[in-house]
């Protein structure tokens, strides 16, 4: 598995030295160097990046603001961040921002290469094949809180998927439910002939569908994006009824 990488630091020789760790780093391929938040952030916007080297001291943009930017990226969709700073008294906020390691500066090649061994774990058990579980029963159980819910399956409408949550939205229900999960762990739960994944943020109840027009869905009068890279499965489930 090879991880596309970026790295961040307004320091050009810091910057310089990262760089080269990540190409001569055989997991890694270096995608763009940046000397600011900013730049990194308008390259993310049309690219998808799996892992960046992030300085936290920066003038326009700080680290710390930009990995928050990054938490927020629909379906959670995000690249894992390992913090470079000469600033030990700002491990605690990397934490908070849920960083995946922290290199204090200066470090050496082998430091570098543990925290990018890090990054290498979390996408190959990200992508580890899951065996789904048939569910055979007309509900499932979601985490509100301190509770589980149980929530009919045939009163699902559509979930849509957040960084660390999902909301749940229900027939009848103004408001959706929001549940500490993934939208993957809840597609595995549910029955695939009557649920389909739409977009990346998006599982849809097939049956409760009004309307559909090219690259949108219509359930009542909610609108669902269809996404380029779903569109050939759903076209394919529409085509059954045409």
């Amino acid at each position: 598995m090879v991880l596309k990488c970026i790295a961040v630091d307004d320091e050009p020789l810091a910057l310089g030295l990262v760089c080269s760790f990540i190409e001569q780093t055989p997991f890694l391929e270096l995608k763009g160097c940046f000397s600011s938040g900013l730049k990194a952030l308008e390259m993310l916007h049309h690219e998808e990046v799996d892992l960046i080297f992030l300085d936290i001291q920066m003038p326009d943009l700080n680290g710390i603001q930009v990995a928050r930017m990054l938490e927020h990226q629909p379906g959670g969709a995000g690249p894992r961040v390992i913090f470079t700073t000469a600033f030990n008294h700002f491990a605690v906020e990397g934490y908070k921002v849920d960083a995946l390691d922290y290199l204090l500066k200066p470090f050496d090649y082998e430091e570098f290469l543990t925290a990018a061994n890090k990054g290498r774990m979390y996408a190959e058990m990200k992508s580890a094949p899951r065996v789904p579980e048939v569910n055979t029963d007309p509900f499932i159980f979601l985490k509100v809180e301190y509770q589980l819910i149980r929530v009919a399956i045939k009163d699902i409408l559509y979930i849509e998927g957040l960084k660390d949550y999902v909301k749940v939205y229900l027939e009848n229900k103004e408001k959706p439910i929001l549940t500490l999960s993934s939208l993957k762990e809840l597609e595995l739960k549910l029955p695939a002939k009557s649920f389909m994944r739409v977009h990346r943020s998006y599982i849809i109840a097939l049956e409760k569908i009004t309307a559909v027009t090219k690259n949108t869905l219509y359930i009542g009068d909610r609108l669902i994006a269809l996404s380029e890279q779903h569109k050939d499965a759903f076209n394919a489930y529409l085509k059954k009824w045409l």
